[in-house]
């Protein structure tokens, strides 16, 4: 008889398995010059513990709203808040290549109501990124994407964790 996992048991893997694989993208970039970039600012939490990996860089972050504590919030300069179909753009020119790490938190419980994200969102993440840039995500961003190449991300065997090495324009 399989027994199903309870919402704590999956929320705690979900969990796990960032951190794990934020912990692995840190040492994938250390000694690198560049900035980071989150995708999904949601609680804060994912931002708040990106700010402990990769100090002192800058970290542009991305999101719908900001609804968070004024600790956990980002910089005005480095707050973009509305559609991503409009943000990124807007902001790509400015940020272009600059980008050593880029971090996608954009899953839902319901992947249905994702509105096909997965297909549009790492074309407009690709223009920030420098050559060799890693990206980590929680969903398949870059499946089938040119010059994006597949690594696997060690200690996420539980909950997978999805991650590139970019060579934009390639």
């Amino acid at each position: 008889m399989k027994v199903e996992r309870s919402t704590l048991d999956r929320m705690i893997d979900r969990l796990t398995a960032q951190r794990t694989a934020l912990g692995w993208a840190a040492g994938c970039v250390d000694g690198t010059h560049g900035m980071v970039m989150e995708i999904g600012l949601g609680k804060g939490r994912t931002y708040d513990h990106l700010r402990h990996l990769f100090p002192p860089r800058n970290i542009l972050v991305f999101d719908m709203w900001a609804r968070v504590p004024a600790d956990l919030r980002p910089d005005a300069d480095r707050l973009f808040l509305g559609d991503f179909r409009e943000t990124l753009p807007a902001a790509a020119e400015r940020y272009r290549g600059a980008v050593r790490f880029a971090h996608a938190d954009i899953g839902s419980a319901k992947e249905e109501d994702e509105d096909g994200i997965r297909a549009w969102i790492g074309g407009l993440v690709e223009p920030f990124l420098a050559p060799g840039a890693l990206v980590l995500s929680d969903r398949e961003i870059g499946a089938g994407r040119a010059g994006w190449e597949p690594v696997a991300v060690p200690g996420t065997e539980v909950w997978p964790y999805h991650a590139w090495r970019v060579s934009p324009g390639a």
